[in-house]
């Protein structure tokens, strides 16, 4: 060790000199493992690194055990019965959601009749009476008699004065464009140039293919008359398959979108949203000059989703292409399942209300996880908030 000199050394006992080796080479070996924890801490924190190992981990994930190839060979035949049974299963979750399907063109029919009166309502072709109108809003919103008296002829008062300034709005202006606005996954489509347009949306409507056609639905956006195109309802139908792939069984897990059509928008001269103009200044390389270049380019715009990437029959896409089908198709299936059958609630941003609920449940959910790694962190006795 560093405070014994070489004279010490040669006078002491060859047992006691292999003492002092051990001792040695002990504090050797807890610098080493030391070491060798802070170098895996930086390992840990190093971004790049972490990256492989969870790419390595994702790669073994779901691999093959190798149990199925040590079974015997009459056992691995049972197997493949196993299998031609779910074959057929998959084939009968396929009749399932052919009826379930049926069931929604019924139920449509019936659905209709209340969702015409409801854009009747919204466009001023009905005014609705005042038993109609009453609404019992929940216990805990509910009023003092005394309280509610007042606030009517507060509003008795309000509405006169505002009669008498300008005329009474017809039906519920700007309906839908309210409920594209509130609804995230339709509001980041939305531009500034959209919204004058779809202050003329009067309905949208869903309409399922004829019993006997292939699985498919269309979302009809009807329109009043207006400066932006002459076309009074636009179109994009969504075509679906519901039968298993012979190449691929076990991944049947119902309908799914395969393609969808928009239509053609009739715009107005110098109305096209979905086009811009743009200058150019180009110089000439050999006499120097500059002029300047007038060119037409794509523009961001909600009437961007009548005009979809159009799938190839070979079925590949590109990547920004199958990026854009699979936000188109998601958008479709929501409007479909959400917004039209409960437009009112995302109008006033009750059924918004919901979706949050349910998603600061998940923070809530993911923050107690996050918790519990900090907790394990700091039980961890190798664990130093330096490092």
């Amino acid at each position: 060790m560093a405070d014994i000199d070489n004279k010490d050394q040669a006078e002491m006992d060859p047992a006691d000199m292999e003492d002092v080796e051990e001792v040695e080479e002990e504090e050797t070996g807890e610098d080493e493992n030391s070491k060798a924890r802070q170098l895996t801490v930086q390992m840990m924190q190093n971004p790049q690194i972490l990256a492989a190992l969870q790419e390595r981990l994702d790669g073994l994930n779901g691999s093959p055990s190798g149990y199925m190839e040590s079974l015997p060979k009459v056992v691995k035949r049972r197997v493949n019965a196993l299998k031609n049974l779910q074959v057929k299963c998959a084939h009968i979750e396929a009749k399932f959601y052919e009826e379930v399907h049926e069931l929604e063109r019924k139920y449509a029919a019936l659905y209709q009749p209340l969702f015409d009166k409801r854009s009747d309502i919204v466009k001023a072709a009905y005014e609705p009476t005042d038993e109609e109108c009453e609404w019992k809003a929940d216990e805990e919103e509910e009023l003092t008699v005394s309280k509610q008296d007042e606030m009517k002829e507060k509003a008795k008062l309000e509405e006169e004065k505002k009669d008498e300034e300008k005329e009474d709005p017809k039906g519920i202006p700007e309906f839908w464009l309210t409920v594209f606005k509130n609804v995230d996954l339709l509001s980041d489509m939305l531009q500034e140039h959209d919204e004058p347009i779809l202050k003329h949306l009067q309905d949208i409507k869903v309409k399922f293919s004829d019993p006997g056609q292939p699985m498919s639905f269309t979302l009809e956006f009807h329109f009043e008359a207006n400066d932006f195109f002459t076309n009074t309802v636009l179109t994009k139908t969504y075509k679906m398959r519901s039968e298993p792939d012979e190449t691929d069984p076990f991944s049947f897990d119902g309908p799914e979108i395969m393609c969808c059509t928009g239509c053609t928008i009739e715009w107005t001269k110098g109305k096209n949203v979905t086009l811009k103009t743009i200058k150019k200044k180009q110089k000439h390389k050999g006499r120097g000059t500059v002029r300047t270049v007038t060119k037409t380019v794509p523009n961001d715009s909600f009437f961007n989703f009548f005009t979809p990437p159009e799938v190839p029959e070979s079925g590949e896409l590109d990547e920004d292409s199958e990026a854009v089908l699979a936000a188109d198709f998601e958008i479709g299936h929501f409007i479909r399942e959400r917004i039209v059958p409960r437009a009112v609630l995302y109008f006033t941003g009750e059924a918004i209300e919901d979706d949050d609920d349910d998603y600061d449940e998940e923070g809530e959910e993911a923050d107690d996880e996050e918790g519990e790694e900090e907790a394990d962190e700091e039980n961890d006795p190798d664990y130093d908030p330096k490092v």
